[in-house]
């Protein structure tokens, strides 16, 4: 959260700043001619100050540390760090100058932790939130954040799962459409194929019936017919066979008339001498073996 700026610079911070920069130079030196090792020392003493800067940042800061759901501010950390400095300068004050030296060294580390403490609580505003304040909403904004994201991430988990029951539904109609389109093409196979049956089917039985019927007529006309024998003179018999018989004059009178009065009057026409009754008779019988034929 950005903290509000102070309308003026606190005069402590001058002195504070002095003081870091004289820490720094006196623990660098001190750390340096403590380890004997040239650029090995200076990286440590140099990691000492850079660390201790760091923290004063975040002590400004306001940042925390959460360890098992409790907040940590970086303070003791900074105290950590000064007080493992000066007691580097302190050994390295033993070692080279004695007691005095060796109290007088770490004056400065601690002079100057001390003063940036002053310092950075003169540049906190008063009406900013405490650490405990920050941290209560930091946790409400996360748990918002969480619902939020937790929300979106339950309404993709939905979006995929219809997206997949649509593609199913879509698979299924795909399948329904192809077999009703297999369907429709073996019903209009079925329809031509009648179609085509109707077309030929008339022409098939009126041939087979004018077949049978030729057959029928010509056994018919095959089965001689043996003239009556009434006189045995040689004028009668030779009108006798002139004559044609009753049977064929009715089955061609028959195949003529449709009607078998017209037909019986036809063959009486022919046949003036001819017993109406018999002519009737023959055309009835004619007519039946006829019809017969033709079912």
């Amino acid at each position: 959260m950005k903290r509000p700026t102070l309308p003026h610079t606190p005069p402590i911070l001058y002195g504070a700043a002095a003081l870091a920069v004289l820490s720094l130079l006196w623990s660098g030196y001190a750390i340096t001619d403590l380890m004997q090792s040239g650029r090995f020392g200076l990286s440590v003493a140099l990691a000492g100050d850079i660390g201790w800067i760091t923290v004063l940042w975040a002590e400004y800061r306001g940042i925390t540390i959460q360890i098992k759901s409790k907040s940590y501010s970086a303070a003791p950390a900074g105290w950590a760090i000064a007080l493992g400095v000066a007691a580097l300068l302190a050994r390295h004050g033993h070692d080279v100058g004695g007691a005095g030296q060796m109290y007088a060294g770490p004056f400065v580390v601690l002079v100057g932790k001390i003063v940036w403490t002053f310092a950075l609580a003169a540049l906190r505003d008063p009406a900013a939130l405490t650490a405990d304040q920050e941290a209560e909403i930091a946790a409400v904004m996360r748990d918002s954040e969480y619902e939020a994201r937790l929300h979106a991430a339950q309404l993709a988990g939905v979006d995929r799962a219809a997206d997949a029951e649509i593609a199913r539904i879509r698979a299924e109609a795909r399948i329904t459409l192809a077999r009703d389109d297999a369907d429709a093409e073996i019903r209009l196979e079925r329809i031509e194929k009648l179609r085509e049956i109707e077309r030929r089917s008339p022409l098939a039985i009126s041939t087979r019936r004018d077949r049978e019927h030729s057959e029928h007529h010509r056994d018919q006309i095959a089965i001689p017919t043996l003239p009556p024998v009434a006189n045995t003179g040689p004028t009668r018999a030779n009108t006798d066979r002139e004559q044609p018989s009753l049977a064929d004059v009715v089955r061609e009178q028959i195949a003529i008339h449709a009607e078998n009065a017209d037909a019986v009057r036809s063959t009486l026409a022919k046949l003036p001498g001819a017993n109406p009754k018999s002519v009737a008779a023959a055309v009835r019988r004619a007519r039946s073996q006829a019809q017969g034929a033709y079912n």
